[in-house]
């Protein structure tokens, strides 16, 4: 059984000398900004690291390039800092930045994917390929329909 598109991001990003890179670089440069005060990154700070992780990946990195356009909105950022389960920490140490990249581009990766499929699929299959994409699901829960009444 293959890998999940979540995984296959997830790998490919985290694969990536590009993404470490520009992980190491958003690192330095916010510690650059708060003059050196902390040891790591705030999390007050997270959101312009975001900006500039991305403006570093949009050119270096083809899956950034393709689906994520802009920079992911704050609502994003603080959604993949929950998820890496990173909220409480009071400042974020290179290794838990890389983790919270990871999954703030994974995540924005893969909305990219799933709103360039909603407008891209023929009617009456945005649906159900959206919901497959949205939700993770497997190859066996998406399906399709036989028969489409008009009325």
């Amino acid at each position: 059984m293959g890998l999940s598109p979540s995984k296959r991001v997830d790998t490919a990003l985290r694969g990536a000398p590009a993404f470490a890179a520009a992980c190491d670089d958003a690192f330095s440069r916010c510690l650059a900004d708060a003059q050196h005060a902390f040891a790591g990154v705030r999390p007050y700070q997270l959101a312009d690291a975001s900006a500039h992780l991305h403006a570093s990946l949009l050119g270096s990195l083809p899956l950034v390039r393709r689906w994520v356009p802009s920079p992911p909105p704050r609502s994003r950022v603080d959604s993949a800092l929950r998820a890496a389960g990173l909220e409480d920490a009071a400042m974020l140490s290179r290794g838990q930045f890389g983790e919270f990249a990871a999954e703030l581009f994974r995540e924005a990766v893969l909305a990219g994917a799933a709103q360039a499929a909603l407008v891209r699929a023929p009617a009456g299959a945005a649906g159900l390929v959206g919901v497959g994409l949205a939700t993770r699901a497997g190859a066996g829960v998406v399906g399709r329909r036989n028969s489409i009444s008009e009325v």
